[in-house]
Parts: structure tokens; sequence; C-alpha cells
């Protein structure tokens, strides 16, 4: 059985999806002189913008993302994840490239204050393109569903958090609600593909019994985080 002291297997399909994360920022470029679509739809126009839902936006996607790193060790559960996750970039970037979508962002960030600040920073780190479907909720569910392979109520628990991370995509106009129910379609696709037939039982029992201090401890590394881009914004706020 894989345990907690054992390393984790460098894969063909691991090397391939590190090496497609790059094309999220390059895919962008291949849309000029190209139409790029508004997936819209009524509802998305009662969602009105939140800019603090960006500190939960950015928080709780880095404790998802980090969360399969220190619970799923199992090299056959490690596998079947990897491949979702390769399953959900190369779907996601057939659709960016296919139905080119920009994201319903306001034309101007009016306020102050450290919310809109992240906001701000979220809107220059992250391309405007790249809506449909949702890779930031696609990842999020599929690092839940992984989780609850290994311990039931941390995967429940990462499951209703990638919920509030799709929500969190709408009151930062991040994404519409048809990009965001794409994303959890594609999650559930790369689930059923790959992870529901997963053997629950190859997780070795050190690894479910450690696994809830596990997710209080990424929690605590997106705390800190947050906690240093406060700090930043309050070092940048100093008057000079």
């Amino acid at each position: 059985m894989q345990s907690l002291t054992r390393p984790y297997p460098v894969s063909l399909p691991m090397i391939i999806l590190v090496s497609l994360v790059p094309f999220y920022v390059f895919i962008p470029g291949l849309f000029q002189g190209r139409a790029v679509h508004s997936p819209e739809v009524t509802w998305d126009r009662l969602v009105p913008l939140q800019p603090i839902w960006a500190v939960i936006y950015g928080a709780l996607y880095l404790c998802l993302i980090l969360l399969p790193v220190f619970i799923v060790r199992a090299k056959e559960l490690l596998r079947r994840t990897v491949l979702a996750y390769l399953m959900v970039w190369i779907t996601a970037y057939i659709f960016f490239l296919v139905y080119p979508t920009a994201a319903p962002r306001p034309a101007q960030l009016i306020g102050d204050g450290f919310a809109v600040w992240g906001l701000r920073f979220l809107y220059d780190a992250d391309p405007p393109y790249n809506c449909f479907p949702s890779l930031h909720v696609a990842h999020s569910f599929v690092s839940a569903f992984a989780c609850y392979h290994v311990h039931r109520t941390v995967g429940i628990t990462a499951i209703l958090a990638a919920a509030v991370v799709g929500v969190s995509t709408l009151f930062t106009k991040q994404h519409y609600i048809l990009d965001v129910l794409a994303g959890v379609l594609l999650a559930a696709a790369a689930y059923a593909l790959f992870l529901r037939t997963a053997p629950h039982e190859e997780a070795a029992e050190l690894d479910r019994r450690v696994a809830p201090a596990f997710a209080l401890g990424t929690l605590g590394i997106a705390g800190l985080g947050t906690a240093a881009f406060l700090v930043a914004y309050q070092l940048l706020s100093l008057p000079r």
C-alpha cells in the first residue's frame, strides 16, 4: 500500500499535465480577429459584483488545489487523479479554442479597500478569457472528488467548498453561470471516467487518519497567503 513515507511517482501523464499549464496564458493570444462570445443568461445580470468574494475565490481555490497533493498518496488513485485533471485541461482547452469567451468583468473597477485591491490584482493576473468551461470550478471539484476516496468527511467538505468556489466566480464576475455549470459537468465526467471506480481501500490507514490534519494544514496555508496579501496591501497603502 502507498504510505506517507513514499515519494510521489513521476509519470508521463503528470509531466504532460504540468506542461499544459502555460497554454492557459498563451491561448488568448490566438483570439485576435475572432469573435469572442459571452454566454450570458438573465440570471447573470441579477448577480451583483461583490469584491470581497475575491478573497474566497483565491483562498479556497488554493486550499482545494493543495489538498490532493497532501492527501492523495495511493499510487492507483494518484494516477487516476492525474488523468482526471488531464482530461479537464485538454477538454477545456479545446472549448477555449473553438468557443472563445470573455469574462463579464466591469469596464472599470470602482472603489478602494483590501477587497477591491485584491479583485483588481486578480483581474490583472488572470486573462479575461478562457471562461467556458470554468477551469477554476472543474479543478476544485476534481480535487474534492479525489480526496473523497481517501477520507469521506474531508471529501464532502471539499465538495461543499468547491461549490462555494463556483459561487465566488459569479460574484467576482470571473465567469457566467453557464461557465460554472459546464465546469461542474466537466469535473463530473472526469470523475465518472477515472475516479468513480477507484478503490477506496487502497489508501493506507495512516493516510486516512491524517487526512483531516492535512486538510486543516491547507486551510492554514491559504490563510497565510491571504494574510500576506493583506500585509502587502497595507504596505502599498502607506503614504509616501
